[in-house]
């Protein structure tokens, strides 16, 4: 126990630039917290102590903010940043390495005694408010954008983004990245699409005009809600890309 402790404060030191000393570790990070309370309540409830198992995991959710069912298996070096808001059912896996964010539930879909959490791999991230529903599995290293939706399996080393949630790209880590906010934003790209598409069609138009000795008028509000939306989806100058 007391060296699965060590490893959660190590853990805790990679995961947050912001952690300063070991006093400040355990006395003031709910995530760690939070991990410690599921630990000692898991240890119970396996052993058939399920209500004194409940009654532990009730005094952390009431100290930290977050809910972890005594059931859920969780994996080591799991580390639970800010944490506020966190729900995890009582049949989720998580695997080693894995961060979550604040508000991040890990939910059920089915009222049925059965396998209706989420299954989650090895050095995935996910990121605020993310909701993962019911019996599904996120591969290994892949990463959950903010405020996703997940209701499908997810493949390993992809990144989901959107409401359902969508898999927008592949990557190979062999860690947890930290940099989980910079992911493809579909939106934007469908957006930049349709306005370089519209472009296109207003250039051929007006080729087809100046044959023809016909005036061409450009329109002024979709010249204005163009810009509005360049600017709210930026293009990077390096990348081409939002």
């Amino acid at each position: 126990m007391f060296k699965r402790i060590k490893e959660d404060i190590r853990t805790v030191f990679e995961r947050d630039p912001a952690a300063r000393n070991i006093f400040e570790v355990i006395t003031s990070y709910p995530g760690f917290h939070a991990i410690i309370f599921h630990r000692i309540a898991h240890f119970l409830w396996k052993r058939g102590e399920k209500t004194l198992a409940r009654f532990i995991s009730h005094i952390g959710r009431f100290l930290t903010g977050i809910e972890i069912h005594p059931g859920a298996v969780i994996g080591r070096r799991f580390f639970i940043d800010h944490g506020m808001g966190v729900v995890i059912g009582e049949t989720t896996e998580i695997g080693d390495d894995v961060l979550l964010y604040q508000g991040v539930v890990l939910g059920g879909t089915s009222t049925e005694k059965k396998k209706r959490h989420p299954t989650i791999g090895n050095n995935v991230v996910i990121g605020a408010g993310a909701i993962v529903l019911g019996a599904i599995k996120v591969g290994d290293n892949s990463k959950i954008g903010a405020g996703s939706v997940v209701i499908k399996d997810v493949p390993p080393c992809s990144t989901v983004v959107g409401v359902p949630g969508r898999v927008v790209g592949e990557h190979k880590v062999e860690k947890v990245d930290l940099d989980h906010a910079k992911l493809p934003d579909p939106v934007a790209e469908a957006l930049r699409v349709i306005i370089k598409e519209q472009e296109k069609l207003e250039e051929r138009i007006r080729a087809v005009e100046n044959m023809e000795g016909l005036f061409f008028k450009i329109d002024e509000y979709f010249e204005k809600k163009k810009k509005e939306i360049e600017k709210l989806f930026p293009v990077d100058s390096e990348t081409g890309e939002g």
